[in-house]
């Protein structure tokens, strides 16, 4: 990394001052701020892994849908899954963790979207395969994004919260999806999705990322 050779020179050239000294008015709050925001990636992912299982005999019903046809439409979303976790990475080194979460969300609330409005079963796959894509991206962004801004005495505790809020949100789909029409649980699946959206407004990006991408100021500004 940019960042070792740094330091190898500067400790060649008998620099004992750090490169980046850490802002006296940091505050661990931001950093908690930053991880919540970035975890709503995770609670989306579980919505839309736990929505087909409570929403079943409903859409069946409404679609008069045979089983094969019902277990098409939830086992394509692993097909997404698959393909937004291979390009997950070229995303997230391209365009940046926070840039990758933002296609993540976007991919998940047009998938939503269509799930809502869905005349027929093959809208209700499109949609799901979109989640599906969403869910993938943010299955790698998210963690890694994570372990990057969490300093070291807090990042076991805070990559831990990825999984948390992945089987938070499977339990509360199954729960909430016995109350609420299939519908309104697809519109409730766009809140984890908003509040990353907008809180990505105001949490730094990634300072690994930024350092390999040359951005130093922006670098110094993170930490």
């Amino acid at each position: 990394m940019a960042i070792k050779e740094d330091v190898e020179e500067g400790m060649q050239k008998g620099v004992r001052e750090p490169l980046v000294v850490r802002a006296s008015k940091g505050h661990p709050w931001m950093v908690y701020f930053t991880a919540f925001v970035a975890v709503c990636g995770s609670y989306e992912f579980g919505a839309c892994a736990g929505y087909s299982s409570p929403t079943q005999d409903a859409i069946r019903k409404d679609f008069s849908l045979s089983l094969a046809e019902y277990s098409l439409f939830g086992s394509i979303l692993t097909f997404g899954a698959m393909v937004g976790a291979i390009t997950s990475g070229p995303i997230a080194d391209f365009i940046g963790r926070k840039g990758a979460m933002r296609v993540s969300s976007a991919f998940c609330v047009a998938g939503w979207l269509v799930i809502y409005f869905a005349e027929g079963p093959v809208y209700l796959d499109i949609g799901r395969l979109s989640t599906g894509y969403g869910m993938g991206v943010f299955s790698y962004v998210v963690p890694v994004f994570v372990a990057e801004i969490a300093p070291k005495e807090l990042r076991g505790t805070l990559t831990t919260l990825n999984q948390f809020m992945i089987t938070a949100a499977v339990s509360v789909s199954f729960t909430i999806g016995n109350v609420f029409s299939w519908r309104v649980l697809a519109i409730i699946g766009l809140i984890p999705t908003a509040v990353l959206l907008l809180g990505l407004f105001f949490i730094p990006e990634s300072p690994r990322w930024l350092a390999k991408r040359g951005r130093e100021k922006d670098f110094v500004a993170a930490l």
